[in-house]
C-alpha cells in the first residue's frame, strides 16, 4: 500500500450520515477503505451504508448519541467486532445553536453544545486512544472549526465547545505522540451541509449574504473539499503531522 492510499484501513466515524461525515464515508470507501459509521440518525446511517455497499465499497453502521458515554463505548465495541482493529477515527459527530448573543442563548443550549461537540470527542478519544494503545498506534482527526480559532459572535456555545476540540487534541497530540497515536483536528469554516443550511434558515437574507461572503473566496465550502482533505490526513503521507489544526476556510483567517 503507497502512502496516498486508504485501501484496507479501518475508518470510523461519528455523525457519519450526513454533511462532511458521510461525504468523508463516500470518498474513503470508494478508495477501499473498510468504513464504520455511527450516528444518531438510523434511518440515514442505513442508507448511506446502502448506497457504499452497491457501489461496491465496505461499510457498516451503528447508531450512537456520543453525549453518552455507555453508548460510546459499545459503538466503538461493534466497529472492533466487525472490521478489528481501528487505524484511523474521524470524530465528526456535532451540533450547532440557534445564532443568537450570548446572554439570550439558554443553559440548556450550552451544556447540550458542551455535551456533544466537547464532551463526546472526550468520551470517543478515551476509547480509541485505549485501544490504539494496546495495537501499537493509530490516528484520530477531530472535526473542529474555524470556530475554534477565532472568536465567532453570535455562536458563543458552538465556539466554546470547539475551541476546546483543539485543545484536547492538542494536549492529547502531545500525550501519546510516542505511542505512535497522532491526533489532528480539521477546522472548516462554513461549509454547505444541512447543519450550515439550518444555521441560515434562522438569518434574514442580509445575514445569509454577509455569511456566504464573509471569506475572501465569496462561498460556502463543499462537502467533498473537507472530505478531501479528511483523506490525505487518513493516509500516511500526514505521518509527521500531529498536535495540528488544519484550517480550510477560503482565507477567512489569513
Amino acid at each position: 500500500m503507497s502512502g496516498n492510499q486508504v485501501e484496507d484501513k479501518h475508518i470510523v466515524i461519528t455523525g457519519g450520515a450526513s454533511g462532511i461525515g458521510a461525504e468523508t464515508a463516500k470518498l474513503l470507501a470508494s478508495r477501499g477503505a473498510k468504513v464504520f459509521i455511527g450516528d444518531l440518525n438510523e434511518e440515514a446511517g442505513e442508507a448511506l451504508v446502502d448506497e457504499l455497499t452497491k457501489a461496491g465499497g465496505i461499510a457498516a453502521f451503528t447508531a450512537v448519541d456520543v453525549s453518552q458515554q455507555d453508548s460510546v463505548a459499545s459503538f466503538f465495541q461493534s466497529a472492533i467486532a466487525t472490521y478489528g482493529d481501528i487505524d484511523v477515527a474521524l470524530n465528526n459527530a456535532g451540533i450547532d445553536h440557534k445564532p443568537a448573543p450570548m446572554t439570550e442563548v439558554s443553559d440548556q443550549e450550552y451544556h447540550r453544545n458542551i455535551a456533544v461537540n466537547l464532551t463526546g470527542v472526550w468520551y470517543c478519544m478515551k476509547q480509541q486512544i485505549t485501544h490504539m494503545l494496546g495495537k501499537g498506534g493509530g490516528h484520530i482527526i477531530n472535526l473542529a472549526s474555524v470556530a475554534g480559532v477565532t472568536g465567532s459572535p453570535m455562536i458563543s456555545a458552538y465556539c466554546a465547545a470547539k475551541h476546546g476540540v483543539i485543545g484536547l487534541t492538542k494536549s492529547a497530540a502531545i500525550e501519546y505522540a510516542k505511542a505512535n497515536i497522532r491526533i489532528n483536528a480539521v477546522c472548516p469554516s462554513f461549509v454547505r451541509t444541512p447543519m450550515v443550511a439550518n444555521t441560515m434558515s434562522q438569518l434574514n437574507e442580509k445575514q445569509q449574504t454577509a455569511l456566504v461572503k464573509a471569506n475572501p473566496m465569496k462561498r460556502l465550502g463543499e462537502p467533498s473539499e473537507i472530505a478531501g482533505a479528511i483523506a490525505w490526513l487518513c493516509t500516511d503521507e500526514s505521518s509527521f503531522m500531529t498536535g495540528h489544526s488544519v484550517v480550510l476556510d477560503g482565507g477567512l483567517t489569513a
